[in-house]
């Protein structure tokens, strides 16, 4: 079976003739000696590196909106979502110029010739469409997300989690497959071809591009700095969204720190939830062996608390606020409920994918989780959940359920 597949993979694939050899396809087509081994090696570790962090990163995201039974989120550091998630965006945007620039390096390949030798390098190529398709996919529908501009018939969040799987699976394949070439170009130059796997030719015939790239065309310096450039531009101008000291340089950034009702940015209107109209017969019902039914006054009897907690989006974006409310613990224990009890929390909002959120039990018993009237000092405005709403630390925003009425043991 092996010996089988061995043939047909090495089998060769007719040639075409050399009449078509013409444009791109041409001999000496792509003369910058830019397009070498060690440029398109070097430039895909970082992009490597960048789909790593977004990967794990996403896969964090994912596990806690959609937590399977072994795994549990800690209510503590109350910041830790911000970093991960801030971390995700910033580092999937300042992916997108280090893919073209991936991209610039081998795209001489796409003119190979013959274009494929054999069956072995057909599924390669095929494989690397694949790669193509998949990194592009994540990357654009990624920039579409954080600017909430949904042209496609798809759910965001489903697609991009499985098709993060297929591009980090593409990854893998393709360093796999190009092991030898990532190794040479890897290959520092100068260092003896024993050390570096490289016979005397290779390594000679490395040094030589090298050479090359530094004297004739863009010189290697000014493609390294360009490079950088690109990846710090559009760093810098989008990453004050989750990293506030620098949101007045970060122009291009979808939410700006303090931007917004009650100086926080908003994700949903209450006006697109269809909550405007909240009137004094308003009830929060915390369901358990005392039931209770409380208007706005009975929760503001109760002992009132003051948080300082992020708000971190799914988007990237995240801010400080100060938030007043009773402790959801404190509900629970007045319902007859343990104070770690899972429980649903439910809006006022009819519809969406998010108008319940389950409290696990490390945020359920946490004294910082609130439900929370007040907002930096204010009544809380209908755009942030008014009459009440739940905040407690380290959870995504989608998670922060807005226009609570309903608090249910899961």
């Amino acid at each position: 079976m092996s010996s089988a597949l061995d043939r047909l993979l090495g089998a060769r694939v007719p040639g075409p003739p050399d009449a078509l050899r013409r444009g791109p396809f041409r001999a000496g087509a792509f003369p910058s000696p830019l397009h070498s081994e060690r440029r398109a090696a070097r430039v895909g570790l970082w992009l490597g590196l960048a789909f790593a962090v977004c990967f794990v990163t996403g896969l964090i995201s994912h596990l806690i909106q959609n937590p399977p039974g072994w795994f549990v989120w800690p209510a503590s550091p109350s910041w830790l979502y911000r970093v991960t998630q801030g971390l995700h965006v910033a580092t999937g945007l300042a992916a997108i110029p280090l893919f073209l620039v991936k991209l610039w390096t081998v795209y001489p390949a796409l003119f190979a010739w013959p274009p494929a030798g054999s069956v072995a390098r057909v599924v390669s190529r095929l494989s690397i469409l694949v790669l193509v398709g998949a990194t592009a996919m994540q990357l654009v529908t990624g920039v579409i997300n954080t600017a909430q501009w949904y042209p496609f018939g798809f759910f965001f969040t489903t697609a991009h989690y499985w098709t993060g799987w297929i591009a980090i699976g593409a990854v893998a394949v393709h360093v796999g497959a190009k092991a030898p070439e990532i190794r040479r170009g890897l290959a520092r130059r100068g260092t003896p071809a024993a050390s570096t796997g490289l016979t005397a030719e290779q390594a000679a015939e490395q040094d030589a591009v090298d050479e090359a790239a530094e004297t004739g065309g863009v010189p290697r310096r000014a493609f390294v700095v360009a490079a950088g450039l690109g990846v710090g531009a559009v760093t810098l101008t989008t990453v004050g969204q989750s990293f506030s000291p620098l949101g007045d340089v970060s122009l291009l950034a979808p939410r700006q720190p303090g931007v917004g009702p009650q100086g926080l940015p908003v994700r949903q209107t209450a006006k697109a939830a269809g909550v405007t109209d909240v009137g004094p017969e308003y009830r929060l019902l915390i369901e358990g062996p005392n039931r209770l039914e409380l208007t706005l006054d009975d929760l503001a009897a109760f002992p009132q608390r003051t948080e300082r907690l992020p708000i971190a989006c799914v988007e990237g974006w995240s801010a400080d606020a100060t938030w007043t409310g009773v402790r959801l613990g404190d509900l629970l224990e007045e319902a007859g409920l343990a104070r770690d009890t899972e429980v649903v929390v439910e809006s006022l909002q009819e519809g969406g994918l998010y108008r319940r959120s389950t409290v696990a039990p490390p945020h359920a018993r946490s004294p910082r989780t609130l439900l929370a009237t007040g907002l930096n000092g204010s009544p809380l405005d209908p755009d942030h959940g008014f009459p009440v709403r739940l905040i407690a630390p380290n959870r995504p925003g989608v998670m922060q359920t807005k226009w609570v009425t309903r608090v249910t043991p899961a």
